[in-house]
């Protein structure tokens, strides 16, 4: 059986910027597919996860403090740059309906990187239809076109199945990730786990 990495992911989570940057060498040394699932993570938040609302708003000096340099650490780790954004946490689902637009059309990696790029390297917000716009038309597409296409009632549906699907499946944030179907990982720092998983068949 071929060897498969579901990936459910939102753009407007930095952690899963770099999960993305790395699991390309991931697949590639494993030789696996990977299943691209775009999600709205406030979505899954507001079903199963809404402790994450009390921890933004009150959060913990000293863990706030190591969150900022385990973020540096881990943007050189991965040879990327990740700022702060004036808007955060930003209003992903136009993004992530551009997802699925650029997924049917064999664009997702290079339009995945370039939101990611705009929000956490340029520090622009990726919930503006302009910055939106921005980022598709070097990818080939009519920005216009591209923006009417991301209001369609079936991209509309295909993103809340995907969120639905993930939280269906016992997911609870961005990103997740399940080899083989079953084995289900969260997390950047989950990746060499998943490699290991991969590596023996799970």
């Amino acid at each position: 059986m071929a060897k498969r990495l579901e990936f459910f992911f939102d753009c407007s989570s930095p952690w899963t910027y770099l999960a993305f940057t790395r699991v390309h060498d991931v697949a590639a040394r494993t030789k696996t597919e990977i299943v691209w699932k775009p999600i709205l993570v406030g979505g899954v938040f507001n079903a199963v996860n809404q402790d994450v609302y009390e921890r933004r708003a009150n959060p913990d000096p000293l863990k706030a403090a190591y969150y900022t340099k385990d973020l540096e650490d881990w943007a050189h780790f991965a040879g990327i740059h990740i700022g702060q954004p004036a808007v955060f946490p930003v209003n992903s689902v136009r993004a992530m309906r551009g997802a699925l637009i650029a997924l049917q059309d064999g664009k997702i990696v290079p339009y995945t990187r370039a939101v990611f790029e705009a929000y956490w390297g340029d520090l622009q917000d990726i919930s503006l239809p302009e910055v939106l716009s921005l980022i598709v038309t070097p990818l080939g597409y009519d920005a216009a076109e591209f923006l009417q296409r991301i209001n369609e009632p079936e991209v509309k549906a295909k993103l809340r199945a995907n969120t639905d699907e993930l939280i269906k499946r016992g997911g609870f944030g961005s990103p997740t990730m399940f080899v083989n179907n079953e084995d289900m990982y969260f997390g950047n720092d989950r990746l060499p786990l998943v490699e290991a998983a991969l590596m023996r068949g799970r």
